[in-house]
């Protein structure tokens, strides 16, 4: 097995290894891999033992990891594995209430849900049964974002949600609004359904009918450029609300004929219909760099290899997941959609002396994410050959194209939070944040400290580690105040506070053209940028045909996870 880091240690025996009922550990790392491996190979008709040791070795090596469900429930009793969930809310109390007690099931089993509350009518519209006034969706978010702060993920963590409200809708402002003051709403990612048509008023500065969801008449018209700058103020301000792309995601969805996709999962990596799961796993890319004639490059042999096992794991999942509810099982089911991703980037560029800031990196992100889709759609075709297709397919854009298919999905790019410390290696396609920092509050109130190993090492190699760099780094996160660094190895080094937000989103670009889901990614930004910036960025996302985007500026929000050292350190 793989050695872990320190961290790595301290979140496994504080979440994911098992406890008896006096909260003694009562299972070890290794143990866990085999736990997990041996679950999830249990439904395989013949070679059971052959994936059994297949799963094992790429969990224990840190080559693929699941979803963190997955690594918590896996061989636990009524093992609920998955991540991703998206409930409907409907226009009325009954439906309201039974979401959220449905959420709340989701949350204490591990996973995370998004909504998209449109349906509510405004607030202040009359309730002709009781002849009152609807409080409208953000009070009825308040509700579910107060149930969700003590409901814990599985025991170990509060649940994580994404709240939709559609552009449209006559509450959109104070959907805008409700986290203005930092500290509303907390348990919630915010996003505004956008639509082609907003983006076109936008552009032309015209009008902007604002419908109520019950009458389906006109409730207002405002200017859609002032709604647009209200959105990008609140998204200097405050991180939120970020955009989700409803036509992006709808014509890229693979099974239109069963309906149309409203929502997506708390980070926007897998848009879902009501009442869908989604499965998660991510190939760490660090892992998969090998030292050749003096210089490193990718194993594709072994890439391919890790992806078919991967996406073999993930339909596993649904197999042999235990549902929380029925109507979840029967919709995933459907079209068993899972959504295999990748960590490391950063640490891959970095082994291949490549900056993450460079049309270099842009064409390698291109090509290993053309790969990607097509080992995983091959795996799944495969998948379908031996177990039968997807039940949809028929009906779906595989069935059209008559390619054999096992997932109505194969591929998401998660933002791999705690699976990528356990794996000691960077986050999704993110650059490295700083070479140094801190994580807060994801272990309550501990702190862990983190200085890149691969940096670290790189640097030994070319002799230049000492004393003054440590203190260096550890005081600013970058090499900024060290003269001696020859350019190629800053540039190679470069974090993301100082990469233009230019990169940032070409990035997401290139992942996202062969990725069938969607790219969680967060354009980090200095406390410098500027409103005019967030309005660029998000523009710019429409324009590349983006699905989802969200962007965060640096300090803009209360109890930030990841923060620079400082002179005092870290």
């Amino acid at each position: 097995m793989e050695l872990l880091a320190k961290n790595a240690i301290q979140i496994l025996e504080d979440r994911y290894l098992l406890k008896n009922d006096k909260g003694v550990l009562t299972e070890t790392p290794d143990a866990l891999f085999k736990r997990v491996a041996e679950y999830v190979s249990a439904c395989e008709k013949k070679d059971t033992a052959k994936w059994n040791k297949a799963f094992y070795k790429v969990m224990s090596e840190l080559k693929f990891l699941p979803n963190s469900p997955t690594l918590m429930n896996a061989g636990c009793d009524q093992a609920q594995l998955s991540a991703c969930f998206v409930l409907p809310i409907e226009d009325s109390l009954e439906s309201i209430f039974t979401t959220l007690k449905n959420a709340a099931l989701i949350h204490q089993s591990g996973g995370g849900t998004g909504f998209n509350f449109s349906n509510l009518r405004p607030k202040g519209d009359l309730i002709s049964s009781s002849k009152g006034e609807s409080c409208g969706p953000v009070s009825f978010m308040k509700i579910y974002d107060a149930a969700t702060e003590y409901v814990k993920q599985g025991g170990k963590r509060r649940g994580a949600n994404m709240g939709i409200l559609n552009v449209d809708h006559p509450d959109i402002e104070e959907f805008i609004m409700s986290k203005s003051d930092k500290k509303s709403i907390e348990n919630f990612n915010l996003s505004v359904g956008i639509s082609n048509s907003f983006m076109k008023a936008v552009e032309e500065d015209s009008d902007w009918q604002l419908m109520n969801p019950h009458t389906q008449k006109v409730a207002r018209v405002i200017s859609a450029k002032s709604l647009w700058e209200l959105i990008v103020q609140q998204a200097w301000k405050t991180g939120d609300p970020g955009l989700v792309f409803l036509d992006a995601i709808n014509n890229a969805n693979t099974t239109p004929d069963l309906g149309t996709i409203q929502a997506t999962n708390p980070c926007g990596e897998v848009p879902l219909f009501n009442n869908e799961s989604c499965n998660l796993g991510s190939v760490n890319l660090s892992k998969i760099a090998i030292f050749n004639n003096g210089k490193y490059e990718i194993n594709w042999d072994e890439l391919s290899r890790i992806i078919h096992i991967g996406i073999r794991f993930l339909d596993n999942v649904i197999t042999l997941n235990h549902y929380p509810l029925p109507e979840i099982k029967i919709t995933t089911l459907q079209s068993r959609r899972i959504g295999l991703g990748l960590m490391g980037w950063a640490e891959l560029l970095i082994l291949l002396n490549i900056p993450y800031a460079s049309k270099k990196a842009l064409l390698l992100a291109e090509k290993l994410m053309k790969f990607f889709q097509k080992e995983s759609y091959d795996a799944s075709e495969k998948l379908a050959l031996e177990h039968g297709t997807f039940p949809s397919w028929e009906i779906s854009k595989f069935g059209i194209s008559n390619r054999k298919m096992r997932n109505a999905t194969c591929n998401s790019i998660a933002p791999t939070g705690t699976i990528s410390v356990i794996a000691n290696t960077s986050y999704s396609i993110e650059p490295l944040f700083a070479l140094a920092y801190k994580r807060m509050g994801i272990l309550g109130g501990k702190i862990q400290t983190e200085i890149n190993d691969v940096f670290i090492q790189k640097m030994k190699d070319l002799d230049l580690w000492n004393k003054e760099m440590e203190r260096v780094v550890i005081e600013t996160g970058s090499l900024n105040g060290l003269k001696n660094i020859p350019k190629k190895i800053g540039a190679v080094f470069t974090t993301g506070l100082d990469i233009p937000w230019q990169y940032h989103l070409l990035h997401q670009k290139a992942f996202q053209k062969y990725t069938d889901n969607a790219v969680s990614k967060t354009i980090n930004l200095p406390e410098k940028a500027t409103v005019r910036d967030i309005a660029d960025i998000y523009q710019t996302a429409y324009k590349y045909g983006l699905k989802g985007i969200t962007v965060y500026r640096y300090g803009s929000r209360v109890g930030q996870v990841l923060q620079k050292c400082n002179v005092n350190g870290c």
